[in-house]
């Protein structure tokens, strides 16, 4: 059999299990907003620990443990300012001279760094000491600002960007542009570390990234191919899933290990067509991702797998599974597009 016939039968399988025919319509009201309504409804609550596989394994015990230092931080939003920071790159350095994975420039970690593993050194390289460092920072500014009317983290990320002093000045997170940016980019891309204690909404845009992956269906893989007619409109596993989302105006990194950060991650029995699958070398580190797809339902994907295969219908199931990600806009705005090298 050749290639289109073997995808036309693993559609029929995707199509039973679903209950819907090879149709956009049928997909984009069985496959995400029927299933999508019962997951509205979910208890209320809020995350604080982190999801499997959110942080590189090295760092999770220490943000587990500093992330609850104080009630204005948790262990994903420090984990989101340490990957907004550096990326989880522990050799990181900035033009403007700020280092490590907390991205602290000397002058504040001199009056802000610990010495977090008690070796007699405040390293500002040692992501034992940059780590712990980070939540005292964070813990210290929301004591400044503990009188501020309103909520006290986003206070407390104001006073990280624009000053403790602006916030008491202006009662609140100040009007300007760049730290209300801050507290948002930072809030939404915690959400993406937490391990969520309800069910994760659907996507509203899921549907239509299908029905861009569907048209690509046979189409042979292209290392690097960003699906431009210079390369015969051919992808590479992260440049279908960047493309199909850019038809419904998300804008995704170009790689998949940050496409990782662009939403909530739903567990395995809760995916929802659209949802972007993950593969890594190891499981406890989504940094070593190496492949990335979108969830059709019944346990596929539509995916670019490998040179020599096209773009077709896969299984997720298997031992490289890392999990997923439901992408939202903001989630997807709040990625950082460049971390410091």
């Amino acid at each position: 059999m050749g290639e289109d016939g073997r995808v036309r039968k693993v559609w029929l399988g995707v199509s039973v299990g679903l209950g819907v025919s090879f149709s956009f319509v049928a997909l984009l009201v069985v496959g995400t907003y029927l299933v999508a309504a019962d997951l509205v409804g979910g208890a209320g609550g809020k995350a604080v620990g982190l999801a499997k596989g959110a942080v590189p394994a090295t760092y999770e015990p220490l943000i587990q443990r500093y992330g609850n230092s104080c009630p204005a931080i948790n262990p994903a939003l420090l984990a989101a300012q340490l990957y907004q920071e550096s990326g989880w790159n522990a050799k990181a350095q900035s033009p403007a001279n700020a280092k490590g994975i907390a991205q602290f420039i000397p002058a504040t970690w001199a009056s802000h760094g610990v010495d977090g593993n008690k070796d007699g050194v405040k390293d500002i390289w040692d992501p034992q000491d940059a780590i712990p460092s980070a939540a005292a920072y964070d813990c210290s500014l929301a004591k400044y600002v503990k009188d501020v009317p309103g909520n006290q983290t986003h206070n407390m990320l104001a006073s990280y960007n624009a000053g403790a002093y602006a916030v008491i000045k202006y009662g609140g997170v100040p009007p300007y542009r760049e730290t209300q940016n801050y507290v948002k980019t930072i809030t939404t891309l915690a959400k993406s570390f937490e391990a969520p204690i309800q069910k994760v909404q659907p996507s509203q845009q899921s549907a239509g990234a299908i029905y861009f992956a569907q048209k690509q269906l046979g189409k042979p893989y292209l290392w690097g191919g960003n699906g431009t007619p210079e390369e015969g409109g051919r992808f590479d596993c992260s440049g279908l899933t960047k493309a199909a989302y850019k038809t419904v105006g998300i804008d995704l990194p170009r790689v998949a290990n940050d496409q990782w950060n662009a939403g909530p991650h739903p567990k395995r029995s809760e995916l929802l067509p659209g949802d972007l699958v993950f593969f890594a070398y190891d499981l406890d580190d989504p940094r070593s991702i190496h492949h990335v797809g979108i969830y059709v339902g019944g346990g596929y994907m539509i995916n670019a797998p490998y040179t020599g295969a096209v773009i077709r219908f896969d299984k997720i199931d298997s031992p490289d599974y890392i999990g997923a990600t439901r992408v939202t806009q903001d989630g997807a705005k709040a990625l950082p597009r460049a971390n410091p090298a």
